[in-house]
């Protein structure tokens, strides 16, 4: 049974696509999205519908900007309950007082609650039609508009293109989509299927304390959780004050108020420092324990300094919060947990599938890298970088996806001996919409959205993709690629991939509005 709100949501689709570029601003601010009876609980990723479609699934949400997982909806990340991003309704909220009766205050917002309007269901009454009735877009039509936009040279000297239709799998363009070229932060989309795959949606990473009780000694184990905090305010992620809250009581409770101190970071193997050094601010050492990401600043994403040793300043903040607490601590050192061991305390992050979605919609390499080694614990390879990228192949080559010329150096996809194909990104976010894996939403979900969120919040200016385009960014010096999803006129879901590289570099605002031109073709045409 189709509840009407899907309904409602089907019907009018495809004229909303046609409407949206004339009366976008106006739509944001007053339409309201699909109300909560399409949403399951928090953290649920079961299908809605028996098999439903693709189409069914997100074209409405892509359509129009505000973006609605009538399959999915996250307890933590950028998520609310209702399945609107929280930076989403912040946008709409900053754009006036009137605004849909969904776009009220939740948590996390700035309190710009907008006056109460007729929310989606009346204001989309009577536009009728079906979703993606007609034909899909052909591939003489396809290369007929795309054709002359790869051709700018702006993209440099190296550019490969795949498009396919994400209702029936099938491709619909290619032009080098089997030949593999560095894929930048587009490799996350990757990362976060095959750490989906191995580890699943709902798994949350552990930190915890232990007691060795002959020596009286406080291990404070990671589990390998970048989003571990020693803020005040956890913001839903897991809190180093709360693990040390319920370890000083633990030990209080064993009549003990002095401790040796000691970390445990014997999860991961090898070396810690990424390929491209520790001179950048854009990945922290990669270790088992952290709190911040090692940010020596109040930021949650971007680039910024980092700590030389993650591990040990993480494990030096949970000393001083225990001496807080009434418990006296050596300098802490590191160590390794025995089996001996007693436990004391643990806190978790938030589901993996929230770390996807945040890992997408922001780029965050320390999240990536994370993610990558989860997956090799996951999958019983060494916890590096060599065997977080054999088990990304690994989990990558069990859902039968096209892994020809694809090379996984990391994670995050700073290192350029990622290689990947456009036929591959496109299988990737084919096999995420599939209704057969509904534990790999969140590799759609988290796709920044054009103009609204994360790396494409300030892209798009002027184009007509402001909404419509959901895609992941990928930019290093020579590199840049773009890989997501769209809605093209007649309502039909296409994945895309563009990959591009220039030597000597090309100017990177040029290209970038290169590939958004692409993505906006796509969501304008109906190629016929």
């Amino acid at each position: 049974m189709v509840v009407p709100e899907l309904k409602a949501w089907r019907a009018a689709r495809p004229h909303v696509v046609r409407v949206a570029r004339s009366v976008r601003p106006q739509l944001v601010r007053a339409v309201g999205v699909v109300k909560p009876p399409l949403v399951r609980a928090a953290g649920a990723v079961k299908p809605l519908v028996t098999r439903p479609s693709t189409v069914q699934f997100t074209a409405g949400s892509a359509t129009l900007g505000l973006v609605v997982a009538a399959t999915v909806v996250t307890a933590a990340g950028p998520w609310d309950s209702t399945g609107q991003r929280t930076a989403e309704r912040e946008w709409a909220a900053s754009q006036g007082r009137a605004g849909g009766a969904d776009h009220g205050h939740v948590s996390g917002t700035s309190g710009k609650a907008p006056a109460p309007a007729p929310s989606a269901a009346s204001v989309l009454t009577g536009l009728g039609g079906s979703v993606g009735a007609g034909p899909s877009p052909t591939e003489k039509a396809l290369a007929d508009v795309l054709g002359p936009l790869l051709g700018d040279s702006a993209l440099g000297t190296e550019r490969t293109a795949a498009v396919v239709d994400l209702a029936t799998g099938k491709r619909l363009y290619g032009k080098g989509a089997d030949d593999a070229l560095t894929p930048a932060s587009t490799t996350k989309i990757a990362t976060a299927v095959a750490a989906l795959t191995a580890a699943g949606a709902d798994h949350r990473i552990e930190t915890r304390t232990v007691f060795e009780p002959d020596t009286k000694e406080v291990v404070l184990v990671g589990g390998g959780d970048p989003t571990l905090t020693a803020r005040k305010d956890a913001e839903g992620n897991a809190s180093l004050r709360t693990l040390a809250d319920d370890t000083a009581r633990a030990l209080k409770d064993r009549k003990t108020d002095e401790v040796t101190l000691s970390y445990d970071t014997s999860l991961y193997e090898g070396p810690d420092v990424h390929p491209i050094g520790l001179d950048n601010t854009n990945v922290a050492r990669v270790t088992a324990l952290m709190a911040d990401e090692g940010r020596l600043d109040d930021t949650s994403s971007g680039t910024a300094k980092r700590t030389e040793d993650p591990a040990a300043d993480a494990a030096r903040k949970f000393a001083d919060l225990l001496k807080d607490r009434g418990i006296r601590t050596t300098v802490p050192g590191p160590s390794k947990a025995t089996d001996r061991a007693k436990a004391l305390a643990a806190v978790k992050s938030p589901p993996l599938s929230a770390l996807v979605e945040r890992m997408l919609t922001n780029s965050d390499n320390d999240i990536a890298e994370a993610l990558a080694r989860q997956t090799a614990v996951a999958a019983d390879e060494p916890a590096s970088f060599k065997g977080g990228g054999a088990a990304i192949r690994k989990q990558l080559k069990k859902l039968g996806l096209p892994l020809k010329g694809a090379q996984f150096a990391d994670g995050s996809g700073l290192d350029r001996a990622d290689k990947l194909t456009a036929d591959l990104l496109t299988a990737l976010l084919a096999k995420a919409a599939d209704p057969a894996h509904p534990e790999l939403r969140a590799a759609l979900t988290g796709l920044p959205v054009a103009g609204f969120t994360g790396t494409l919040s300030t892209r798009y200016a002027g184009q007509p993709g402001t909404g419509l385009v959901r895609a992941k960014t990928g930019t290093l010096t020579g590199v840049h690629t773009l890989a997501g999803t769209v809605v093209d006129t007649d309502g039909h879901l296409l994945a895309f991939a563009f990959l591009t590289a220039s030597d000597p570099p090309t100017e990177p605002t040029a290209t970038q509005k290169a590939l958004d031109a692409l993505a906006s073709t796509l969501a304008t045409c109906g190629c016929k």
